[in-house]
């Protein structure tokens, strides 16, 4: 059997969980219910953050877009492709990323590879240059 005390912690904390439970039931009429910075701050939030190119990302993988293209220059499309997959999980939204992996795959001699990845790069150019190079590789 429980003791005196602690029957009177268990319904001393009872009675808090209900009265903590009903607050939010009751709201005075006519007003509105106040958004919590969870509903109106994340979903705003989340876009500007996955935005392609911004600065943070931008200067993260760049230094990896230019050992891959180093690479690739030297005939070494393994290790460049390795520097490319580096960059896209900084900037999975980055059409330069997938502009270096389609030439990489096509210097490579993986035509289907570079056409595949250029159509997936498309969806995330964002200037006529990038956007015209990534669909040379689709044509």
């Amino acid at each position: 059997m429980m003791g005196l005390r602690a029957t009177a912690g268990l319904l001393a904390l009872g009675y808090l969980l209900v009265l903590g439970g009903c607050s939010g039931l009751t709201q005075p009429s006519g007003s509105v219910p106040a958004q919590t910075s969870a509903e109106t701050d994340v979903p705003a939030a989340l876009p500007e953050a996955h935005r392609s190119g911004s600065p943070s990302a931008s200067a993260a993988w760049q230094p990896l877009l230019e050992k891959a293209q180093s690479a690739t220059r030297r005939g070494d499309y393994e290790q460049a492709l390795a520097y490319l997959e580096r960059a896209q999980r900084i900037d999975p939204d980055s059409a330069e990323v997938y502009l270096g992996m389609a030439q990489t795959h096509q210097a490579r001699g993986d035509s289907a590879r570079a056409r595949t990845t250029a159509e997936r790069g498309l969806l995330y150019c964002t200037s006529n240059r990038l956007c015209n190079a990534l669909r040379a590789f689709v044509q």
